[in-house]
């Protein structure tokens, strides 16, 4: 296993290195972005709306790092809330998940609810910058050592920045936070349409400035070398101290 780690390594490295590959990945994402490539896939029977890669970079840091708790903001048709608790009920122990959303709509609460994996899943209605939303997060985290955070709602630079600051107490040394979307720095302005983020003000811009004045998280690079297709380059945030 460690000859076989050790090439795929160095392949790994060389790929993301590839200009050419870098270039033809960047072409297909916005070819297939057109189509709403990532609302095509479900999960245990819920649309995920992620990338099929980024699925597979969360469920090797899920079964890597063992998290007992998943704070995911964003919630939507629920699929990612049904993906991280299938990850947990298979770890097995008593790991939970909290997804945070603004307006939870009631026919996606209520097919979350009658899944068979709803036992480990909490919901927040409510802003994930909300202090007081903050807080019931926070306690929920109390005597778990290990927090996994994914960021997915509002994509505006200002919000995501004031997700960092404060999901980014609930994370220790070894730990993950991973922020979506970080994509959209790197896509043509016309592809956000009406929507209030895009190129120069969206989560990779606030990604960048949270590591500035954060020495607790770096990149975790060779995830983006390994998956290249993604909606999260350079938000796979690995937490290297306390």
């Amino acid at each position: 296993m460690d000859d076989f780690d050790e090439r795929n390594r160095e392949f790994v490295a060389r790929m993301g290195g590839d200009e050419a590959v870098r270039r033809a990945t960047r072409e297909w994402f916005e070819a297939t972005y057109r189509y709403e490539y990532s609302y095509h896939f479900t999960w245990l029977g819920r649309p995920v709306i992620q990338y099929p890669q980024d699925v597979l970079a969360v469920q090797e840091i899920v079964w890597r790092t063992r998290p007992e708790l998943i704070v995911e903001t964003g919630i939507a048709r629920g699929g990612s809330l049904i993906l991280s608790a299938s990850l947990l009920e298979l770890i097995g122990g008593d790991g939970r998940v909290v997804g945070i959303d603004i307006d939870i709509r009631e026919h996606n609460r209520v097919e979350i609810e009658r899944h068979p994996l709803a036992k480990r899943i909490e919901m927040i209605q409510g802003s994930s910058v909300d202090e007081g939303v903050f807080r019931r997060v926070a306690r929920l985290a109390e005597g778990r050592r290990r927090v996994l955070v994914m960021l997915d709602s509002n994509h505006t630079h200002e919000h995501v920045r004031r997700e960092l600051d404060l999901y980014s107490r609930l994370v220790g040394a070894g730990g993950y936070l991973i922020v979506f979307d970080t994509v959209v720095e790197e896509m043509p302005a016309e592809f956000s349409g009406a929507r209030p983020w895009g190129p120069g003000d969206n989560p990779l811009t606030a990604v960048r400035e949270f590591l500035r004045e954060n020495d607790r998280f770096e990149v975790d690079r060779e995830i983006d070398d390994k998956l290249l297709i993604t909606a999260a380059p350079g938000g796979y945030l690995r937490c290297v101290r306390d």
